[in-house]
């Protein structure tokens, strides 16, 4: 690089931002195959630099060992960044002293092994003083959801993982680990920072940690682990973020953006969490930090727009278990939470948790100087059990009428305003010392990651890509779906279309009718209409669906997913259609899932069902009760279903984990007309909920039809069943526990 007309001071200035922000890389070696790697890596000595040629290296299990010094470190690295892309069934093992990694990119494969990135090549061959930097892993996932492996696992000490960019880790496991389980993994000194963590998708079970510090087996040990200045943009796997499980923990400076979960300090004493800023934009689940365990330290952090409730509010203070064995709830005590502000969130939870077994209240705390804003003046702090062993003082609340804590509090009438950096403060100088300071800087997402890879975008999956028009005509509707792209509508002249082929559905997809008042009539001669493939979804629009032609089959369906495992979570939207006369034989289902399939959000919005054998949505494969479930949202508005013989829905979430959000269900001004009567409906019930999480009917005629059931199990579930008309229908049954049931009619 040439400076031309640079002052010494300036030069020395450039050069020293080179120094700090690039590894030191030699011209090197440039190999092209996986031998000639083998022999370049047995010969490399301090300061030498491995290159890997532009290409894909497909199936290349990469072992960096070495003994490099720290102001000559051995390097590996590429020849031009983004342009080798290791695929297939590849890894990294790194051991050794001193070794910098830079500039790989992981896409279309999975590890063969537990991690794509080890520090370590194996229990005995850690890696010290190291630096992985400017690595991609995208989408590098096992095909099988529920496999567990994980992306990346710190082992050794004095490593540093930064600069790099993850995103779609879609299976079971955590995105990013460090590991303590040897006494040379332990007190550490790691450093995570300037990292992107980008879209991880709802798991629909425990396991999907974005970051975890630790394990509970020991997490009374320290760990040291400075986790700073990474970006967290929507990962929703799980109710944990963050998971930490060790000791003297930094968690500073970073950046969650509308991400489902917590920072939650699980596990392990003596943890500082400082200057994050969390921004739920109102998406549902979004929440702040969850405190546990003892001397931990919460302070000068910014939460806006959260909408979490329970164990991911804005600010939540647990119960723990007295005398608590070392894998469950230990007590809070003798922590700090001062300085923080939570602006329009809507749940802070105080002694949360709180039930026969975490009876142990908080102590020896202190809750000082935050400030908790709401445009609309709500309470939002919720109280379950004890809290006199929490000091509140300072704190400062915008115009509460009857905070649910009034000691510690000053409800007050607060004008804010908005700084440079976007994040809002009082204007009055008196509050000064009240919640985040001035000071407090937001991390800029493209400071993070890498500048040559790009960060993903949030587009819909729906009506992004072209529209094509088809009239009726043999194959039409099976070949224009099977040229269509990720996006891409295929609108359907007037007429009679007759399907004879299974129409595999691979990528978002809408099909509508090109006009209202000229419907298109699909019939279909397969046992299924679409099956939705792993990475497809599918919006169908105005559109009248017969299943008379269907086979004289038992156990047909008009849609099903994929019969095995889908690593991506689908969605299935119905607007506006009529779906008739899927009778043909018995059990002949609107909607066939499978086992280890998710449905992201499944909508029926202004429809009509009618004469179909079997049910509507039978949601209920993961039967092994180990907190799975087959839809995270199930929404059905302002539509009719009339001789219905099995269920309209039947949705299961089993077992006892508290890491997931859904089930959700949503039912509203619908009608039911002799639904579930059928002598072959197993649950007996029209609608059939266990385990769900939120569930609200109302305004909804059940007319001749099953007994709605609701069986509640873990997690604080929420039941609603309001202003419905139960007519020649039993009355709601509600099993292991209380539902809000108000203004509903029932009559012979």
């Amino acid at each position: 690089m040439r400076w031309i007309k640079k002052t010494t001071i300036q030069y020395a200035f450039l050069v020293l931002i080179v120094i700090v922000t690039t590894p030191a890389v030699s011209a090197g070696v440039v190999v092209h195959s996986q031998a000639e790697y083998g022999k370049a890596v047995k010969q490399a000595q301090p300061g030498d630099t491995i290159v890997l040629a532009n290409g894909e290296w497909k199936d290349f299990e990469i072992v960096f060992t070495g003994e490099g010094k720290a102001d000559r470190p051995i390097t590996l690295t590429v020849q031009d960044k983004g342009k080798v892309v290791i695929s297939g069934r590849s890894n990294l093992r790194l051991a050794g002293q001193h070794l910098v990694v830079s500039g790989l990119v992981f896409k279309n494969g999975y590890t063969p092994t537990g991690e794509v990135i080890s520090f370590r090549r194996n229990k005995e061959d850690l890696a010290y003083h190291s630096r992985v930097t400017e690595v991609v892993i995208d989408s590098y996932n096992n095909p099988e959801r529920t496999e567990t492996d994980y992306w990346v696992i710190m082992y050794g000490r004095n490593n540093r993982f930064d600069h790099n960019h993850l995103v779609g880790k879609n299976n079971k496991g955590v995105t990013m680990a460090v590991r303590l389980d040897s006494e040379a993994s332990q007190q550490n000194h790691h450093r995570i920072d300037h990292n992107y963590f980008g879209y991880r998708p709802n798991l629909g079970s425990n396991g999907g940690e974005t970051l975890r510090i630790g394990t509970s087996h020991y997490s009374l040990t320290d760990s040291y682990t400075v986790v700073e200045n990474n970006f967290f943009e929507r990962c929703n796997g799980e109710v944990e973020i963050i998971s930490n499980k060790s000791g003297r923990n930094v968690y500073r400076g970073n950046v969650f953006l509308e991400s489902r979960g917590t920072l939650t300090l699980r596990h392990g004493n003596d943890n500082l969490v400082e200057n994050n800023v969390f921004f739920g934009n109102g998406v549902d689940h979004t929440g702040g930090i969850r405190l546990i365990n003892k001397r931990q330290t919460i302070r000068n952090n910014y939460m806006q727009g959260l909408t979490g409730h329970r164990f991911a509010s804005a600010l939540t203070v647990m119960n723990g278990v007295p005398d608590s064995p070392i894998n469950r709830y230990h007590q809070v005590e003798d922590s700090v939470i001062e300085n923080n502000t939570v602006i329009d969130s809507l749940h802070i939870e105080m002694a949360a948790g709180s039930d026969e077994e975490r009876s142990a209240v908080p102590k020896n705390t202190v809750f000082r100087n935050n400030l908790i804003y709401n445009r609309d003046g709500a309470s939002i702090i919720t109280v379950h059990d004890d809290i006199s062993g929490i000091d509140f003082e300072g704190n400062v609340l915008n115009a509460v009428e009857t905070p649910a804590i009034d000691r510690g509090f000053s409800s007050r009438r607060v004008e804010l305003q908005k700084l440079p950096t976007g994040l809002m403060r009082p204007v009055d100088p008196d509050l000064a010392g009240v919640g985040a300071s001035v000071d407090l800087a937001v991390l800029d997402r493209a400071s993070t990651g890498v500048d040559w890879y790009p960060k993903p975008d949030n587009r819909p999956r729906f009506g992004s890509g072209k529209t094509t028009r088809i009239e009726p005509a043999r194959d039409a509707l099976y070949e224009a779906v099977k040229a269509a792209a990720a996006g891409d509508v295929i609108e359907l002249a007037g007429g009679d279309y007759l399907v004879e082929k299974f129409i595999e559905v691979h990528v978002p997809l809408t099909v509508r009718a090109a006009d209202d008042s000229n419907r298109p009539h699909i019939e279909f001669e397969r046992s299924a209409l679409f099956e939705i493939k792993d990475g497809g979804s599918l919006k169908l629009e105005g559109l009248r669906i017969s299943g008379k032609s269907a086979p004289d089959n038992a156990g047909n369906a008009m849609i099903r997913t994929s019969r095995y495992s889908m690593l991506n979570a689908y969605d299935l939207l119905v607007e506006d259609c009529d779906v008739v006369d899927l009778d043909v034989n018995h059990s002949f289902n609107f909607l066939e899932v499978a086992k280890s399939t998710l449905a992201d959000r499944i909508e029926i919005r202004n429809s009509r069902f009618r004469n179909i054998s079997g049910a509507i949505l039978e949601l209920d494969k993961e039967t092994d009760d180990l907190g799975l479930y087959n839809a995270e949202y199930v929404t059905i508005e302002r539509s009719e279903f009339e001789d219905i013989g099995e269920a309209l829905a039947v949705l299961y979430r089993g077992g006892t984990d508290e890491s997931t959000f859904g089930p959700h269900f949503d039912v509203r001004q619908s009608k039911l007309q002799n639904v579930g009567k059928s002598k072959r409906n197993k649950s007996g019930a029209s609608v059939s909920l266990l385990g769900v999480q939120l569930a609200d009917i109302h305004d909804v005629e059940f007319i001749e039809s099953a007994p709605l059931r609701v069986t509640l199990t873990v997690g604080g579930p929420i039941t609603r069943v309001t202003n419905n008309t139960f007519k020649a229908t039993p009355a709601p049954e509600i099993r292991n526990g209380e539902a809000v049931l108000s203004d509903n009619t029932v009559s012979p």
